[in-house]
């Protein structure tokens, strides 16, 4: 079945210099097998046409069942030269997130459980805040702000 990266994977992202570091890990070890065959370093370039602009580079992490990605020439000369909009690349990791895969409905199954006693939230007092509450995230995918605007794709064509 077709389904975007987040069902079966989360990714953190940041820089180094003018690079974007993007790690991808699998939620489940079944998964894992099919972020290899399924994230090559041209899959992620041409997911990222229009921002990066040099060559990426794939490492595995097996034990840990992940890949870290680094796309190069990706943040406009790096976070204190850029004028980009996210120049130290913390957008990159949502936006991989968005990339579909074809995995089996099992693994997707698999991905989709959720264990008795796993914590799936975090409650918290965090700044000026009168309470606890709860923390979450909501992904919106930044590619389409990154590259022409919000209307409009990564070849130019109007959404």
């Amino acid at each position: 079945m077709r389904v975007p990266l987040s069902r079966i994977a989360f990714a953190r992202s940041g820089d180094k210099g003018d690079t974007a570091n993007v790690g991808v890990i699998a939620l489940a070890p079944v998964a894992y097998e099919h972020l290899v065959r399924e994230l090559t370093p041209a899959r992620v370039k041409s997911h990222f046409a229009g921002v990066c602009r040099g060559e990426v580079e794939r490492f595995e992490l097996p034990n840990l069942s992940a890949l870290n990605f680094l796309l190069h020439e990706s943040l406009g000369g790096g976070g204190t030269v850029s004028l980009m909009l996210d120049a130290q690349g913390k957008t990159f990791a949502a936006g991989i997130l968005g990339l579909e895969l074809e995995v089996p409905e099992d693994v997707v199954a698999e991905c989709d459980r959720v264990q008795a006693g796993e914590i799936i939230g975090r409650q918290g007092n965090t700044g000026v805040s009168t309470g606890e509450h709860l923390h979450f995230e909501v992904i919106v995918n930044p590619l389409i702000y990154l590259s022409n605007g919000p209307n409009t794709g990564w070849d130019g064509t109007e959404r």
